[in-house]
């Protein structure tokens, strides 16, 4: 396969980091990283590809809302194709301040698309034929499902519930329109939660890590049946990089990791492994688990997210590798490992809340 290079926005990012390394590490291709560094972005992530240079690797940070900037990154490195991850994605900061996410999420896609439309209008040949958007969403577009209902599809119809979701779907319907309007060679993919090394502290597996190595609450929202998929952030990367190589023009595809777990589960699951690698030594707490408490649930909290991801494995060859069981003990290990990293991403404006209040 010819050498290609991604211009890959949000590169800084949980997702966007992890496609990244997985790049450098098992392919020769070059990437453009765009990011505008916001709280969850940090280039850290990106330590290990430095001494990798038989990738052709750069950095711009950039917001994608900048038209100029982002038209003069697209004439000025030429990518091959457009990995859009670049978005405001944190539901209970949507519920908070939804403005952020309708500017960057729907606005700055509609940018992204037009520069990149403009883009592709000046090539030609294989360049011109070759050239993809890939576009990165989320199950949560589709809503939720009551218990024992059939797992999101492909075709499953639209039902956002935050102004999280909402701006994703919104973003969706962009990119299908140009796709089906202006002919523009667009690829849509929907993963389900992603968990895993380098992920913001805010995220529930993050979040009960640290908070349970200090010996503070672990909040749960609700009564914790929550149901959702959970997929280790590595296998996405692979998915990701798979259909963007792979994928036919106008194709959507479900990113799951068939591992449906009630919220509740994945804590004790986080504090199993805890006790194991690294067991507690406060003086009041034997088990981490000890430490769950509940508060109120998040507003419009969606029930259950289930993926079927039958389709990409079908029509691409892609599974997972990884299940929960799996997954999870190499998260923890990462974060025991690494926890100077979780202390200098946090700048302040984030410090383990959470919206819902501790039920008494």
């Amino acid at each position: 396969m010819s050498k290609k290079n991604f211009l890959i926005t949000g590169g800084a990012g949980f997702i966007g980091s992890a496609l990244i390394r997985h790049i450098f590490d098992k392919t020769k291709h070059g990437v453009i990283n765009v990011d505008k560094l916001t709280y969850a972005g940090n280039l850290e992530s990106l330590d290990s590809i430095k001494n990798k240079n038989h990738n052709f690797y750069t950095f711009e940070k950039v917001d994608i809302c900048d038209k100029d900037a982002i038209k003069r990154i697209l004439f000025q490195f030429e990518p091959d194709a457009i990995i859009h991850l670049a978005a405001e994605s944190h539901v209970d900061r949507s519920i908070d301040s939804p403005d952020e996410f309708i500017h960057t999420n729907i606005l700055g896609t509609h940018i992204l698309l037009e520069q990149s439309r403009a883009y592709w209008m000046s090539l030609n040949g294989s360049k011109k034929d070759g050239f993809r958007f890939h576009h990165v969403s989320t199950d949560e577009v589709y809503g939720d499902l009551d218990e024992g209902c059939d797992p999101f599809t492909e075709e499953t119809p639209y039902a956002p519930s935050s102004p999280y979701s909402a701006s994703k779907a919104s973003s969706d319907f962009l990119v299908k329109a140009w796709q089906r309007t202006f002919n523009f060679p667009t690829i849509i993919t929907r993963c389900s939660n992603n968990y895993g090394p380098f992920q913001f502290p805010e995220k529930l597996i993050p979040l009960i890590i640290m908070n349970a190595l200090k010996a503070k609450n672990l909040p749960i929202y609700g009564n914790g049946k929550q149901i959702r998929d959970w997929l280790y952030v590595d296998d996405h990367a692979r998915a990701l990089l798979h259909v963007v190589l792979n994928g036919k023009i106008g194709s959507t595809f479900n990113i799951g990791g068939h591992n449906e777990i009630q919220n509740i589960e994945v804590v004790k699951r986080v504090c199993e492994v805890l006790d194991e690698l690294l067991p507690s030594k406060h003086k009041n707490i034997k088990h981490y688990r000890e430490l769950i408490t509940f508060v109120d649930d998040r507003a419009g909290h969606d029930k259950r997210y289930a993926i079927d991801a039958s389709s990409i494995h079908k029509n691409l060859g892609w599974l997972p590798k990884e299940n929960f069981g799996s997954g999870i003990r190499k998260t923890v290990k990462w974060y025991l490992e690494n926890m100077d990293w979780c202390e200098r991403v946090q700048d302040g404006s984030y410090q383990g809340q959470r919206l819902g209040v501790i039920k008494q």
